[in-house]
């Protein structure tokens, strides 16, 4: 028998959020509907009852996805069925690991899978703000262990009102939107876009977002106490041995502190602690090391994590011998590759990006088809990760969800400053030659050298930074550090990456590892990533400080037109046979299409003569015949009372034959006319009733000397001037 438990959050604007579970997917350990109008999520989730042997990390794995059912739709391609997912659902995927994953308990190592599916939206409501809601109801009403609960929640701000989960339509047109997870306590996720915004915009939208995140962890308190899940499994995953733990520690942590703030580069300064450790396991028997191995790594891995903390909490030293808000040597270098259409090198530290551009027209844009979200993108950025630039030997296996999760991020901060109205659709390829540390922020960096070296108006240079955290006593003693190193990014407390202009803040992504965080570390930390980001900015601006002033010579030229609606069909012609025959004459690729009640018309070509040419024929199209005007037209027939000539592209008119010349003519061939001979031609008239063109040569022709002007055929002179009238004979 059925006994569902059911939850209702009330939102500020009347809408309200219900969890229910019971009904639903009753063989997992955990399973909850969330709806909110017409969108229907169910989340449900899973852990294995012991950990796989060796392993000390926790394995959790996310997986959203969305039915084209939800909105009745059939999924594209041959089979008709939903495939492999989309970057918006590895996206929303990664959003709510990066909020679960910090709070499973450290030493719970069992495999836990959380699968959330979209079974019913409207196209208006956002469902992505509502499944780490879901996925976080689900472990509350599971037994599985975790320090929840969480829950995610969207901030947008729209005509200066902030709103909490918009719609679609109201995400539009907003200059702030972020999704923030959190506790009842704790930030621990924000990732977002902006319109240049301040720092003090930013953090306000955020402490909105948790305020309404607190109302709905609450609720799932209520709702797991409901369902008698406050109490959860007991799990044994780890095996210690606290006498060998306090050996390593003793035996290491001086050594291991030394390398900390030794001040050397990655490579020695890793292959330093791998002497630490392998030292102390020759002082081990070989049936103490197969006994023990797996803890003395793990030891000696917290051992290493409190040499770093330590060096700079205590003495302010970083891995690398910075100080805390030091910045690492960049150069930079533009123009650098031949081929492509825009090409930047930027290098800071040991971390690099070779990044290009390439320019595109209408017909390269991407075509979108989510569940959704369908229709084009003409700005992409493609961010990739290959083993090398770590020094792992290991072959390369595709784009991952980190690389779409990287790329994103750095989309994020440049697409607000290419103009929306730029005719060209612009790919970014990132390709990262070198890491250590915040590869995506060098994305943003390079992407702004390479735009602006391929001349694309970019508004605004961007840059970006990456911020970390090392605190103890709940943030009472803290240092936060700017351009973190990839070991302080894995041993430190916070990743946070902010992207923006010189006038404000375009992108950002953080994540939290700690209980703890206060605003005031988190206002801290912002201010200190202003300042490093403007120097990074200077740094790019003294390589090349704005686009250039024309494209490369091998790259497309576009230009566009814009004419009415009525004109649309004139142009392509029966068939297409138009605008096809202007593209083989002129060789420029032409596109056309209806945009806001008028017709769009985008014209490329590999030089301004092959634009230009086309520009003339289109124009001679759509053109509105003027009377008095004299155009260049062709014969196109000849009959015996005159000719049709076609004075501008698809409007023919009447050459009558007494309009050929002023002397009387018997033929048109009289005249040396003949079928396509181009002559000049005016217009005179349009007949009112039937719109028929009317043409006159002799016009614009020298007037013979001594002419007299002819009445025109059918008049008559008047009565007076015809003489007397003849009697009529009477017989």
């Amino acid at each position: 028998m059925l006994n569902p438990i059911n939850k209702t959050i009330k939102l500020g604007d009347g809408r309200t959020i219900t969890i229910e579970t019971g009904k639903l997917a009753k063989q997992a350990d955990g399973a909850v509907t969330v709806t909110m109008g017409n969108t229907v999520l169910l989340a449900t989730v899973c852990a294995a009852k012991d950990a796989n042997p060796g392993v000390d990390f926790m394995p959790l794995q996310v997986e959203y996805k969305e039915k084209f059912s939800a909105v009745g739709r059939f999924p594209g391609g041959f089979t008709r069925r939903e495939g492999r997912a989309s970057d918006y659902e590895i996206l929303t995927s990664r959003l709510v690991d990066r909020a679960l994953r910090p709070l499973f308990p450290d030493n719970y190592h069992a495999e836990v899978f959380v699968n959330i599916i979209l079974f019913s939206a409207d196209g208006e409501d956002m469902p992505d703000a509502l499944a780490g809601l879901a996925a976080s109801a689900a472990l509350a009403v599971s037994d599985i262990p975790f320090n929840g609960p969480i829950s995610e929640a969207r901030v947008a701000r729209v005509d200066g009102n902030f709103i909490v989960n918009p719609t679609f339509s109201q995400l539009e047109k907003a200059d702030i939107d972020i999704m923030v997870g959190a506790t009842l306590d704790n930030i621990m996720m924000v990732e977002g876009e902006m319109s240049e915004v301040q720092e003090e915009e930013m953090l306000e939208a955020i402490k909105i977002a948790h305020e309404a995140i607190k109302e709905q962890c609450r609720v799932q308190l209520e709702l797991s106490e409901a369902c008698g899940k406050l109490t959860k499994r007991e799990y044994c995953h780890e095996e210690n041995d606290e006498e060998l733990r306090k050996d390593v520690h003793d035996k290491c942590f001086a050594k291991a502190y030394a390398v900390a703030t030794s001040g050397t580069g990655k490579h020695e300064r890793g292959e330093a602690f791998q002497n630490i450790i392998a030292e102390y396991k020759e002082g081990l028997s070989e049936e103490d090391l197969a006994a023990k191995g797996e803890m003395i790594g793990r030891y000696y891995h917290d051992v290493e994590k409190e040499a770093m903390r330590r060096a700079i909490l205590d003495e302010g030293k970083r891995l690398d011998g910075r100080k805390t808000t030091e910045i690492r040597p960049i150069w930079t270098e533009i123009d650098c590759l031949p081929g492509p259409h825009g090409s930047a090198v930027f290098t800071r530290g040991e971390t690099q990006s070779l990044t290009t551009v390439t320019l595109g027209t209408k017909s390269d844009e991407k075509l979108v088809d989510d569940v959704l979200n369908h229709g084009k993108e003409r700005f992409l950025l493609h961010y990739n990760f290959p083993p090398f630039s770590t020094g792992e030997a290991k072959a390369s296996r595709g784009v991952g969800r980190r690389e779409v999760g990287h790329g994103n991020l750095a989309h994020r901060a440049l697409k607000r400053m290419i103009p929306a109205d730029y005719p060209y659709v612009v790919r970014v390829i990132s390709d990262i030659l070198e890491s250590n540390g915040s590869s995506s922020m060098a994305t943003v960096c390079a992407g702004t050298l390479a735009l602006m070296d391929a001349g694309v108006k970019l508004q605004k240079p961007v840059s970006g930074i990456a911020m970390g955290l090392i605190s103890e006593n709940k943030g009472t003693n803290y240092a936060i550090l700017s351009d973190i190193l990839g070991d302080e990014d894995h041993l430190g407390d916070m990743d946070f990456k902010v992207t923006g202009t010189k006038d404000g803040i375009t992108a950002t992504q953080m994540d939290i590892k700690v209980d703890g965080l206060s605003y005031e570390i988190l206002e801290n930390a912002l201010a200190q990533a202003k300042a490093g980001r403007l120097h990074i900015l200077g740094k790019i601006t003294d390589c090349i400080a704005e686009p250039r002033t024309d494209l490369k010579p091998h790259a497309p030229r576009i230009e566009t037109l814009t004419i009415g609606k009525e004109f649309i069909g004139a142009v392509i012609g029966p068939g297409g046979k138009i605008i096809q025959g202007i593209q083989e004459k002129t060789g420029a690729t032409i596109t056309i299409e209806e945009v806001d009640g008028f017709g769009q018309i985008e014209i490329s070509g590999t030089n301004k003569n092959t634009i230009d040419a086309a520009i003339r024929a289109i124009k001679g199209i759509v053109a509105v015949p003027e009377v008095g005007e004299v155009y260049e037209g062709k014969i196109s027939s000849v009959m015996p009372y005159g000719a049709f000539v076609e004075f501008m592209p698809g409007k023919d008119g009447l050459l009558h034959i007494s309009e050929i010349d002023w002397k009387r003519l018997e033929t048109v061939e009289q005249a040396g006319l003949k079928e396509g001979d181009i002559i000049q031609v005016k217009l005179v008239d349009v007949d009112s009733k039937t719109g028929k063109f009317k043409l006159s040569r002799k016009v614009l022709l020298p007037k013979p000397e001594g002419y007299e002007e002819r009445p025109p055929r059918g008049e008559r002179p008047p009565r007076q001037d015809r003489g007397p009238r003849p009697e009529r004979r009477q017989d």
